[in-house]
């Protein structure tokens, strides 16, 4: 499993792109890719059937299809969450937590799952909630043999196409708790298409109405209040993973006005060079921290500088996706805000960066405190999780 089979599809990506954004349909095909290129079993362990990749792997796999199509990236980018979290509880970090064998059984199954074929989205926000756990309305409750899951999520990429989903819920008898919950397709996970959006058109975020009843091993961790704890000793996953994907569409942005620019012979105007340049170097930099932060979390996990570099990355990622698509339909002129060109979509699609959590605000906030000596887990006025 390597960076040149993510280089190989990227391109079949870009050709189709431009019709799944122009239509709002969902990549298919690109994910029929993605199946047989084995690239769904990249977190999985490699005794379980997968490639056994590290967060550095993924990030640069992410960033190459993100070359391609920024909205398939995204979609990818979910199932690896998922799928890296799982892998992420080793059986030593099990036995510090006290979670039960079931569990880790449970987990095993999931990732011989994807490394067989099998991919998951993520059902986490809500309409006025967003991603903040704590937030929550939906609710479970413990049922005779498992647990029954009520409520609504938004912004589920990969709605009525995944082959699983993890639901974040809170406890009815005792909403302090938080859990994560893998809910398999079909009765009981109705799809409300709502997705209509001004970019990432293509990664169907449709809304998912939960009303299902599951067995115990659903419960990832197999204890109940998990997902916090999750949040705050893996952040890449919930933060930065992101990141990738967004750098990756600056690099595309990049790329498509360097290929108008040279077509319609407008290198010779140094207005254009300049702003070529500039966004040439704002991508490379912003791609450098990603890969920093990914290096870092692989080799220094928990560590507070390997914290600061994930949260660094989401937000130079985001911010860096939208101003240098922003300068390349400057330098490209006019034509290129015709719909369909290449610069157009990734325009609309970078914008997305700084709005997808944690939002470049809350990212900004994180750091300030943080660089400030307070604690930016608990202080700031933007919510976290």
């Amino acid at each position: 499993m390597s960076v040149d089979e993510a280089r190989r599809l990227a391109p079949r990506f870009a050709a189709r792109a431009a019709g799944h954004d122009r239509d709002g349909s969902f990549p298919a095909e690109d994910f029929a890719d993605l199946r047989r290129s084995g690239l769904f079993g990249l977190m999985a362990p490699a005794r379980l059937g997968g490639a056994g990749a590290g967060f550095a792997d993924y990030a640069a796999i992410a960033y190459e299809l993100a070359r391609g199509n920024g909205a398939t990236a995204l979609v990818f980018n979910m199932h690896a969450s998922v799928t890296g979290a799982l892998s992420g509880v080793t059986d030593e970090l099990a036995d510090a937590l006290g979670l039960p064998p079931e569990a880790l059984t449970a987990r095993d199954d999931y990732l011989r799952a994807a490394a067989e074929g099998s991919w998951y989205a993520v059902a986490m926000s809500e309409r006025g909630a967003g991603s903040r756990l704590s937030e929550m309305s939906t609710r479970y409750e413990k049922v005779d043999g498992g647990f029954h899951l009520k409520g609504s999520k938004t912004f589920c990429s990969g709605a009525g196409h995944a082959d699983a989903y993890l639901v974040a819920a809170r406890s009815a008898a005792d909403p302090s708790q938080v859990s994560h919950f893998l809910v398999p397709a079909g009765d009981g996970l109705t799809v409300e298409p709502t997705w209509d959006a001004l970019g990432m058109r293509a990664t169907g975020s449709h809304d998912v109405h939960v009303d299902v009843t599951v067995p115990e091993g659903a419960l990832l961790g197999g204890m109940e209040g998990l997902a916090l704890v999750v949040a705050q000793i893996a952040p890449h996953w919930m933060v930065a993973s992101y990141a990738a994907v967004y750098a990756g569409v600056a690099r595309a942005a990049v790329d498509a006005a360097v290929e108008h620019v040279n077509a319609r012979k407008l290198g010779h105007l140094p207005a254009v060079r300049a702003r070529i340049g500039r966004a040439d170097a704002a991508a490379a930099a912003a791609h450098l921290a990603v890969m920093e932060a990914a290096r870092r979390v692989d080799e220094q996990p928990g560590e507070a500088e390997t914290t600061r570099w994930v949260w660094r990355a989401k937000l130079l990622a985001g911010t860096t996706a939208a101003e240098v698509a922003a300068s390349m339909l400057e330098a490209a002129g006019t034509s290129a805000m015709r719909r369909g060109h290449p610069l157009e979509r990734l325009y609309r699609d970078a914008r997305a960066g700084s709005l997808q959590p944690a939002t470049s605000d809350v990212c900004a906030d994180w750091l300030g405190v943080e660089a400030l000596g307070g604690d930016p887990d608990s202080q700031g006025t933007a919510p976290r999780w």
